[in-house]
């Protein structure tokens, strides 16, 4: 035999195989296949609310403190009369004012939530300087309308000249009232 007779018979003899390789291969008895893993149940849970995280502190320059010498206070004139003190304002009744003031000249209560009709309270943390001016104002406690927030916080900013007896830093509530 030649050489090329050699090669064709080699070719036949694997072609061959790889033909009756498939029909081998399914008298063989195949494993069985592994059984099934149970599905996966999950629920999903709410998560536990998270801690709100704390307001930013809130500084405020410190006090001179007060001499230790009281001064002495200038002796009375004899021909004056003394008059009876006039009830001071106080702090609140100052605010109060102010605010009322900013509702008659309409800047404190917005037309669109007037025509929206929306009402609620805004909790206003202010801090007053020396002075009696605002130095610092935030919303502690919206109204659930920004609208109302703003406008809250606009008003409170607007107080100038409180009283002596006005604490440094103070909680505020603004109300936001239809009549």
């Amino acid at each position: 035999m030649t050489r090329n007779e050699y090669r064709l018979l080699l070719a036949l003899a694997a072609s061959l195989m790889l033909h009756i390789l498939p029909l081998i291969a399914q008298l063989i008895p195949a494993s069985p296949p592994p059984p099934k893993a149970p599905p996966i149940e999950a629920t999903l849970r709410s998560p536990p609310p998270a801690p709100l995280p704390p307001p930013p502190p809130l500084t405020l320059p410190e006090q001179p403190k007060p001499s230790t010498i009281p001064p002495k206070p200038p002796p009375p004139k004899p021909e004056q009369r003394e008059k009876p003190p006039v009830a001071a304002k106080t702090w609140t009744q100052a605010i109060r004012q102010h605010l009322k003031k900013l509702d008659d000249s309409g800047q404190f209560y917005p037309e669109e939530a007037i025509a929206r009709g929306l009402e609620g309270e805004v909790l206003v943390l202010i801090i007053i300087d020396e002075s009696g001016r605002v130095t610092a104002a935030r919303v502690e406690q919206g109204s659930g309308h920004r609208i109302l927030d703003d406008a809250a916080l606009r008003a409170v900013r607007s107080l100038r000249s409180l009283p002596a007896d006005a604490p440094r830093e103070a909680l505020l509530p603004v109300r936001f009232r239809l009549r």
